[in-house]
């Protein structure tokens, strides 16, 4: 019987965060979910679920608006979201799934904590995630499981674990390993970190900025001139393909822009970074396969093309 279904164990779980969302689904428990986070919007049926938090920032503008709007609010509050306390005490949820893995990316744990505190008429278990690499990633999915009680979390995480292996497999087969920068943010400049350098590696290429499992770092033009990447991979955190195209545009206003063996070869591609690598849960393994896509067309194809990834067409700047 699934413990979904058991009256003796009724769930009412809210999720403050897309890749925690994306978990709870995968493990079958999607109709246990019962609130979400205004960014939450896999898969699809969640929009209808009522949304807990929101932005104390208005987030519509250019990359180099927003990260100025964000790092004014962080020099005077502690989080640049808010908890709806009304909503999630109507809600009555047994678990709360949030993270502390970055301030920017969602409410932070403090904040959440100190709602669940005020809640009268429930008491949530706190399920905090912080991943930093892969491992993180299949650690948490297993610790989500284990606390909401889903006997086939093991082979959830065994099924990922082997498609990840199988796609590295196949990449390391082709033998050429391309130099890559990805790139998560782009005004100011920012390379991917954390999980991204090792599906980069994984997927058959040499990333050439981040440490996994490390944060990703601010990076100058002067760092990705020397390193003259032959692929460029643009991944903005927060935004999907027609804002990232929109954008991208900023990139070849630098002089520089023209002179990169990436542009010159036609090798600079967009991803769906909001629907893949900003979220640390089961699509990884998507974002893999895209990137081997990439990196390798001859032998993966293209089915992850249009949806999660495109050509960017190089149109330089007068």
């Amino acid at each position: 019987m699934n413990i979904a279904d058991s009256a003796s164990h009724p769930l009412r779980i809210v999720s403050l965060i897309p890749s925690a969302t994306e978990i709870v689904d995968a493990l079958g428990l999607g109709d246990c979910l019962v609130g979400r986070s205004h960014e939450c919007d896999y898969p699809p049926a969640v929009k209808s679920l009522p949304v807990c938090t929101a932005p104390k920032f208005d987030p519509v503008g250019d990359s180099a608006t927003i990260h100025q709007r964000v790092t004014d609010l962080l020099t005077s509050a502690l989080s640049v979201y808010r908890v709806n306390l009304e909503v999630l005490e109507a809600l009555r949820p047994t678990h709360i799934l949030t993270q502390a893995q970055c301030e920017v990316c969602a409410v932070n744990l403090a904040d959440v904590e100190a709602a669940a505190a005020q809640l009268t008429g429930s008491q949530p278990q706190i399920i905090s995630l912080e991943p930093n690499d892969l491992a993180d990633v299949w650690a948490d999915i297993e610790r989500v499981g284990l606390a909401l009680g889903v006997e086939q979390t093991a082979a959830l995480v065994a099924g990922l674990q082997g498609r990840v292996q199988a796609c590295a497999t196949q990449a390391a087969a082709c033998g050429s390993k391309p130099t890559v920068a990805c790139i998560e943010w782009i005004e100011p400049l920012m390379a991917a970190g954390n999980w991204v350098p090792e599906l980069v590696q994984l997927a058959g290429g040499t990333s050439l900025f981040g440490t996994p499992g490390q944060h990703s770092p601010w990076i100058s033009w002067e760092d990705l001139i020397a390193a003259d990447p032959e692929i460029i991979v643009i991944m903005p955190c927060g935004y999907d393909l027609a804002v990232t195209r929109r954008e991208a545009q900023t990139l070849t206003h630098h002089s520089a822009w023209s002179t990169l063996k990436a542009v010159r070869q036609e090798q600079v591609y967009l991803v769906d970074g909001n629907q893949y690598f900003n979220r640390p849960g089961p699509r990884l393994v998507e974002s893999l396969e895209i990137l081997a896509e990439i990196f390798h067309p001859e032998a993966f194809g293209t089915g992850h093309q249009s949806q999660g990834w495109e050509t960017w067409p190089l149109e330089v700047a007068a």
